[in-house]
Protein backbone atom coordinates (compact mmCIF):
# COMPACT_ATOMS: atom_id res chain seq x y z
CA UNK A 1 0.00 0.00 0.00
CA UNK A 2 2.90 2.33 0.74
CA UNK A 3 4.31 1.82 -2.77
CA UNK A 4 0.89 2.42 -4.28
CA UNK A 5 0.51 5.73 -2.44
CA UNK A 6 3.97 6.81 -3.58
CA UNK A 7 2.79 6.37 -7.16
CA UNK A 8 -0.60 7.93 -6.41
CA UNK A 9 1.01 11.07 -5.00
CA UNK A 10 3.88 11.31 -7.49
CA UNK A 11 4.65 14.60 -9.24
CA UNK A 12 3.51 13.52 -12.76
CA UNK A 13 0.01 12.90 -11.42
CA UNK A 14 0.10 16.25 -9.65
CA UNK A 15 0.96 17.94 -12.94
CA UNK A 16 -1.97 16.34 -14.78
CA UNK A 17 -4.37 16.96 -11.89
CA UNK A 18 -3.33 20.61 -11.64
CA UNK A 19 -3.86 21.13 -15.36
CA UNK A 20 -7.34 19.59 -15.20
CA UNK A 21 -8.37 21.54 -12.09
CA UNK A 22 -6.95 24.75 -13.57
CA UNK A 23 -8.92 24.22 -16.78
CA UNK A 24 -12.14 23.76 -14.79
CA UNK A 25 -11.51 26.98 -12.83
CA UNK A 26 -10.74 28.94 -16.02
CA UNK A 27 -13.87 27.53 -17.65
CA UNK A 28 -16.03 28.62 -14.71
CA UNK A 29 -14.57 32.14 -14.77
CA UNK A 30 -15.08 32.31 -18.55
CA UNK A 31 -18.73 31.28 -18.22
CA UNK A 32 -19.30 33.94 -15.55
CA UNK A 33 -17.69 36.56 -17.78
CA UNK A 34 -19.76 35.58 -20.83
CA UNK A 35 -22.96 35.47 -18.79
CA UNK A 36 -22.26 38.93 -17.37
CA UNK A 37 -21.66 40.35 -20.84
CA UNK A 38 -24.86 38.90 -22.32
CA UNK A 39 -27.06 39.64 -19.30
CA UNK A 40 -28.19 42.99 -20.71
CA UNK A 41 -29.51 41.33 -23.88
CA UNK A 42 -31.98 39.27 -21.83
CA UNK A 43 -33.06 42.17 -19.64
CA UNK A 44 -31.00 41.43 -16.53
CA UNK A 45 -29.43 44.23 -14.51
CA UNK A 46 -25.96 44.08 -12.99
CA UNK A 47 -27.52 43.70 -9.53
CA UNK A 48 -29.49 40.67 -10.70
CA UNK A 49 -26.36 39.13 -12.20
CA UNK A 50 -24.50 39.58 -8.92
CA UNK A 51 -27.42 38.06 -7.04
CA UNK A 52 -27.47 35.04 -9.35
CA UNK A 53 -23.71 34.48 -8.95
CA UNK A 54 -24.01 34.85 -5.18
CA UNK A 55 -26.94 32.44 -5.09
CA UNK A 56 -25.04 29.86 -7.11
CA UNK A 57 -21.99 30.16 -4.87
CA UNK A 58 -24.04 29.83 -1.69
CA UNK A 59 -26.11 26.94 -3.06
CA UNK A 60 -22.96 25.02 -3.94
CA UNK A 61 -21.68 25.03 -0.36
CA UNK A 62 -24.12 22.43 0.95
CA UNK A 63 -23.59 19.79 -1.77
CA UNK A 64 -19.84 20.47 -1.67
CA UNK A 65 -19.68 19.59 2.02
CA UNK A 66 -21.10 16.14 1.29
CA UNK A 67 -18.57 15.67 -1.51
CA UNK A 68 -15.69 16.73 0.75
CA UNK A 69 -16.61 14.09 3.34
CA UNK A 70 -16.43 11.28 0.77
CA UNK A 71 -13.40 12.82 -0.95
CA UNK A 72 -11.44 12.64 2.30
CA UNK A 73 -11.86 8.87 2.31
CA UNK A 74 -10.73 8.72 -1.33
CA UNK A 75 -7.51 10.55 -0.48
CA UNK A 76 -6.20 7.54 1.43
CA UNK A 77 -7.14 5.12 -1.37
CA UNK A 78 -6.28 6.80 -4.68
CA UNK A 79 -4.11 9.70 -3.54
CA UNK A 80 -4.50 13.47 -3.51
CA UNK A 81 -3.95 14.35 -7.21
CA UNK A 82 -6.34 11.76 -8.68
CA UNK A 83 -9.01 12.70 -6.14
CA UNK A 84 -8.57 16.38 -7.05
CA UNK A 85 -8.76 15.60 -10.76
CA UNK A 86 -11.86 13.43 -10.59
CA UNK A 87 -13.83 15.62 -8.18
CA UNK A 88 -12.93 18.73 -10.21
CA UNK A 89 -14.40 17.22 -13.38
CA UNK A 90 -17.30 15.08 -12.20
CA UNK A 91 -18.05 16.38 -8.72
CA UNK A 92 -19.72 13.12 -7.64
CA UNK A 93 -17.65 11.45 -4.96
CA UNK A 94 -19.96 8.41 -4.55
CA UNK A 95 -19.74 7.60 -8.28
CA UNK A 96 -15.96 7.89 -8.19
CA UNK A 97 -15.82 5.59 -5.16
CA UNK A 98 -17.84 2.94 -6.98
CA UNK A 99 -15.70 3.29 -10.11
CA UNK A 100 -12.48 2.94 -8.11
CA UNK A 101 -13.86 -0.15 -6.37
CA UNK A 102 -14.88 -1.75 -9.67
CA UNK A 103 -11.49 -1.03 -11.19
CA UNK A 104 -9.56 -2.58 -8.32
CA UNK A 105 -11.87 -5.61 -8.30
CA UNK A 106 -11.25 -6.10 -12.02
CA UNK A 107 -7.54 -6.31 -11.19
CA UNK A 108 -8.24 -9.00 -8.59
CA UNK A 109 -7.99 -6.78 -5.53
CA UNK A 110 -10.09 -4.79 -3.11
CA UNK A 111 -9.81 -1.04 -2.78
CA UNK A 112 -7.52 -0.25 0.17
CA UNK A 113 -6.90 -3.89 1.12
CA UNK A 114 -3.56 -5.58 1.71
CA UNK A 115 -3.68 -6.91 -1.87
CA UNK A 116 -4.14 -3.41 -3.31
CA UNK A 117 -1.29 -3.19 -5.81
CA UNK A 118 -0.06 -0.63 -8.32
CA UNK A 119 -1.86 -2.59 -11.05
CA UNK A 120 -5.12 -2.37 -9.09
CA UNK A 121 -4.61 1.36 -8.60
CA UNK A 122 -3.99 1.82 -12.33
CA UNK A 123 -7.11 -0.16 -13.19
CA UNK A 124 -9.14 1.94 -10.74
CA UNK A 125 -7.92 5.20 -12.31
CA UNK A 126 -8.70 3.95 -15.82
CA UNK A 127 -12.24 2.93 -14.84
CA UNK A 128 -12.81 6.30 -13.18
CA UNK A 129 -11.55 8.26 -16.20
CA UNK A 130 -13.25 6.15 -18.88
CA UNK A 131 -16.47 5.93 -16.88
CA UNK A 132 -16.74 9.71 -16.74
CA UNK A 133 -16.17 10.29 -20.44
CA UNK A 134 -19.76 9.63 -21.52
CA UNK A 135 -21.46 12.82 -20.39
CA UNK A 136 -18.37 14.90 -21.17
CA UNK A 137 -18.34 13.72 -24.79
CA UNK A 138 -22.10 14.19 -25.05
CA UNK A 139 -21.71 17.77 -23.86
CA UNK A 140 -18.99 18.50 -26.40
CA UNK A 141 -20.74 16.84 -29.34
CA UNK A 142 -24.39 17.73 -28.81
CA UNK A 143 -24.62 20.95 -26.78
CA UNK A 144 -24.74 23.14 -29.89
CA UNK A 145 -27.38 20.93 -31.52
CA UNK A 146 -29.50 20.98 -28.39
CA UNK A 147 -29.20 24.77 -28.35
CA UNK A 148 -30.58 24.98 -31.90
CA UNK A 149 -33.47 22.71 -30.95
CA UNK A 150 -34.22 24.93 -27.96
CA UNK A 151 -34.18 28.07 -30.13
CA UNK A 152 -36.70 26.52 -32.52
CA UNK A 153 -38.83 25.33 -29.64
CA UNK A 154 -39.12 28.69 -27.88
CA UNK A 155 -39.98 30.51 -31.11
CA UNK A 156 -43.65 30.06 -30.19
CA UNK A 157 -45.10 31.18 -26.84
CA UNK A 158 -47.05 27.94 -26.51
CA UNK A 159 -43.86 25.93 -26.77
CA UNK A 160 -42.21 28.08 -24.10
CA UNK A 161 -44.90 27.13 -21.59
CA UNK A 162 -44.64 23.49 -22.60
CA UNK A 163 -40.87 23.55 -22.18
CA UNK A 164 -41.26 25.16 -18.78
CA UNK A 165 -43.62 22.42 -17.63
CA UNK A 166 -41.33 19.73 -19.00
CA UNK A 167 -38.35 21.23 -17.17
CA UNK A 168 -40.34 21.45 -13.94
CA UNK A 169 -41.52 17.86 -14.30
CA UNK A 170 -37.96 16.70 -14.98
CA UNK A 171 -36.69 18.42 -11.83
CA UNK A 172 -39.52 16.99 -9.75
CA UNK A 173 -38.84 13.54 -11.16
CA UNK A 174 -35.11 13.76 -10.47
CA UNK A 175 -35.53 14.98 -6.89
CA UNK A 176 -38.34 12.50 -6.25
CA UNK A 177 -36.12 9.67 -7.44
CA UNK A 178 -33.25 10.80 -5.24
CA UNK A 179 -35.57 11.35 -2.30
CA UNK A 180 -37.27 7.98 -2.68
CA UNK A 181 -33.92 6.20 -2.83
CA UNK A 182 -33.11 7.72 0.57
CA UNK A 183 -36.52 7.09 2.13
CA UNK A 184 -36.31 3.35 1.56
CA UNK A 185 -33.19 3.24 3.74
CA UNK A 186 -35.15 3.77 6.93
CA UNK A 187 -37.39 5.93 9.11
CA UNK A 188 -34.71 8.50 9.93
CA UNK A 189 -34.06 9.22 6.26
CA UNK A 190 -37.79 9.54 5.61
CA UNK A 191 -38.21 12.03 8.45
CA UNK A 192 -35.31 14.15 7.15
CA UNK A 193 -36.79 14.20 3.64
CA UNK A 194 -40.27 15.16 4.83
CA UNK A 195 -38.95 17.95 7.06
CA UNK A 196 -36.77 19.31 4.25
CA UNK A 197 -39.70 19.07 1.82
CA UNK A 198 -41.84 21.16 4.18
CA UNK A 199 -39.05 23.57 5.06
CA UNK A 200 -38.32 24.81 1.53
CA UNK A 201 -41.80 26.21 0.68
CA UNK A 202 -41.95 27.80 4.15
CA UNK A 203 -38.66 29.61 3.51
CA UNK A 204 -39.81 30.74 0.06
CA UNK A 205 -43.13 31.97 1.53
CA UNK A 206 -41.29 33.96 4.20
CA UNK A 207 -39.02 35.48 1.56
CA UNK A 208 -42.05 36.63 -0.46
CA UNK A 209 -44.12 37.67 2.54
CA UNK A 210 -41.46 39.78 4.25
CA UNK A 211 -39.67 40.92 1.05
CA UNK A 212 -36.41 39.20 2.02
CA UNK A 213 -34.81 38.37 -1.31
CA UNK A 214 -31.58 37.31 0.40
CA UNK A 215 -33.51 34.48 2.02
CA UNK A 216 -34.12 32.95 -1.42
CA UNK A 217 -30.39 32.88 -2.04
CA UNK A 218 -29.78 31.04 1.21
CA UNK A 219 -32.80 28.74 0.90
CA UNK A 220 -30.96 25.61 -0.27
CA UNK A 221 -28.18 26.06 2.29
CA UNK A 222 -30.72 26.56 5.08
CA UNK A 223 -32.68 23.47 4.05
CA UNK A 224 -29.47 21.41 4.03
CA UNK A 225 -28.60 22.66 7.53
CA UNK A 226 -32.10 21.80 8.74
CA UNK A 227 -31.82 18.35 7.17
CA UNK A 228 -28.44 17.71 8.77
CA UNK A 229 -29.75 18.86 12.16
CA UNK A 230 -32.88 16.69 11.96
CA UNK A 231 -30.80 13.75 10.75
CA UNK A 232 -28.44 14.11 13.70
CA UNK A 233 -31.36 14.26 16.15
CA UNK A 234 -33.32 11.27 14.82
CA UNK A 235 -30.36 8.99 14.08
Amino acid sequence: MEQVMQIANSWPLWVFASLVAGFVICQALLFIRLASKTSASVGMSSQEVKAVIRTGAISSLGPSLAIVVVAISLLTLIGDPVTLMRIAIVGSAPIETVAASLGSQAAGSELGSSTYTAQAFTAAVWVMCLGGMGWLLFTVLFTKSLGKIQDKTIAKAKNVNTLRWISTAAMLGAFSYLGASEMVKGLAESIVLVVAFICMPVIMWMAERFKMNWLKEWSLGLVIIVGLTVGYIVS
